[in-house]
């Protein structure tokens, strides 16, 4: 059964118990799904770029089952939650930290479970670099660190991708197009690139798209359209090992055999080498699925991430 909220959202209402929530930022407002007891602290998780928390809608009942709490977050630009004021950029690993800090802050944590998606997974590897005794644990699906360029390249391209931005926002983009929603999908299956199947793309566009109230089937996205040009904040190999470094928790890596996201595989394996020699714990497991794995077959990474997160012992195989 699906209904809208008062704010116009498509919101699915069959998937189990979960409850909206809305942390106040100073520019709005982060949206999360917390699933699970409100009366035990809930694993962090963040999903990938320009998806939104329901990608954990498939994993996350897993998780409920294993009697944990989650609580999964849109990130600003994302699903439910507050766009950026006009001007601002996304630096998408880097403004993650500072989020993901202000969750923690407003709910009074002293330290944290994470569990990320790709960026989200970026982000967690940065804030257990950045706060090594405030994380306990973290979980990185299909990521070990935020995008490792060649340096060179990542210089040439800072110009590029500040101008586009600029001309970008320069445009009168007026209303934001609306589509059917059978036309809506085709957009997104496409836009995955077979990463995401397209009964997992119906299950992202429950918060990733809004109903206008006024037409029949018309609805448009919910995600900032900024967040396709944040080209910037990536980082060179030098840079990624020294943040390795830093992690002292425990760390499982979960890498989808058939992703194929990555710009140099041979740099994933130099930072989780890093993070193994100086992790309390670094658990590596392959599943075979896409890069979205998490939410195509969910049942295929679910027990390794509950036997990880219910495990406080170092001696996880």
């Amino acid at each position: 059964m699906s209904a809208n909220n008062t704010n116009g959202f498509r919101v699915d209402d069959t998937q189990g118990h979960y409850e909206e929530v809305k942390i106040p930022v100073p520019w709005g407002h982060i949206a999360g799904k917390w699933w699970g007891s409100k009366d035990q602290q809930p694993v962090l998780a963040i999903h990938g770029w320009q998806d939104n928390a329901g990608t954990f809608d498939n994993l996350a009942p897993h998780l409920v089952k294993a009697n944990l709490s989650v609580l999964c977050l849109d990130m600003p630009g994302h699903g439910y939650s507050s766009h950026y004021p006009p001007g601002l950029f996304y630096y998408i690993f880097w403004d993650g930290v500072h989020v993901l800090r202000r969750v923690v802050k407003h709910y009074k944590w002293s330290s944290v479970k994470l569990l990320g998606h790709s960026m989200g997974g970026a982000i967690s590897f940065l804030y257990a670099a950045f706060y090594p005794e405030e994380v306990d644990c973290y979980v990185a699906l299909d990521i070990a660190s935020p995008a490792v360029r060649d340096s060179n390249k990542m210089y040439n391209v800072t110009a590029g991708a500040v101008d586009r931005f600029l001309k970008y926002e320069g445009f009168d983009s007026g209303t934001a197009p609306t589509y059917r929603y059978k036309q809506m999908l085709e957009i997104v299956v496409e836009g995955y690139e077979g990463s995401v199947t397209e009964e997992s793309c119906h299950v992202l566009m429950r918060r990733g798209t809004r109903s206008d109230n006024e037409c029949c089937d018309q609805y448009t996205f919910t995600r900032d359209p900024r967040l396709k040009l944040c080209a910037l904040g990536t980082m060179d190999i030098n840079q990624a090992v020294d943040l390795a470094r830093r992690v002292k928790c425990r760390v499982m890596n979960v890498r989808a055999v058939h992703s194929h996201t990555h710009s140099d595989p041979g740099y994933y394996d130099k930072v989780l080498d890093v993070v193994e020699k100086n992790a309390r714990v670094l658990v590596r497991v392959n599943v075979d699925g896409t890069h979205h794995v998490h939410l195509n077959n969910a049942e295929r990474v679910a027990g390794h991430v509950v036997d990880f997160l219910l495990d406080e012992d170092d001696d996880l195989i």
